[in-house]
């Protein structure tokens, strides 16, 4: 095991900074990190994403000329099923980087699953690594949360709203 005043031995794609960067600047993550009114339009896109995918099988289920109410029920749940999965991958992959970056060591594979090195972060790069978390990541890990609250709501009102219809 290296220690803390020796060089880096850490792999430069393992190393939790970069990996949090990597995560910012990839499509798929990297909307969740924007301003809210990108958020928001993100949303609203994978949920109209979601609904084409749930329309036809709800229109299977509840033909919308005989009951147009329950097909948009049906639509809609489906859209907020997708959702939930994509917040869930959206939320796991900012934790995990999270907890990278807040650890005291750096678990690291020098060339496969078998050599496993644990590499214990200098002061100055565990202090950085902690700010980026408090300032950067938390906001993103609870905006998801809240996300995943106002899709519990909005899994409440679709059951009300079945039971009316």
């Amino acid at each position: 095991m290296a220690t803390p005043s020796s060089a880096c031995p850490v792999p430069t794609d393992q190393r939790p900074l970069n990996e949090y960067k990597s995560l910012q600047d990839s499509w798929f993550f990297g909307w969740s990190s924007a301003n809210l009114k990108t958020f928001v339009r993100s949303v609203a896109i994978w949920y109209g994403i979601g609904c084409i995918i749930s329309g036809p099988i709800a229109a299977v289920s509840f033909d919308p000329a005989d009951s147009l109410s329950k097909f948009l029920v049906a639509t809609s749940g489906g859209s907020t099923f997708l959702m939930g999965l994509v917040f869930l991958r959206l939320y796991l992959g900012w934790s995990y980087v999270y907890r990278r970056l807040y650890a005291t060591t750096v678990d690291y594979e020098e060339t496969g699953w078998y050599d496993g090195q644990s590499w214990p972060k200098p002061e100055a790069e565990l202090t950085q690594d902690r700010l980026v978390c408090t300032y950067q990541i938390l906001p993103i890990l609870q905006r998801l949360k809240y996300s995943f609250g106002v899709l519990g709501l909005l899994c409440m009102l679709g059951n009300r709203l079945w039971g009316v219809f």
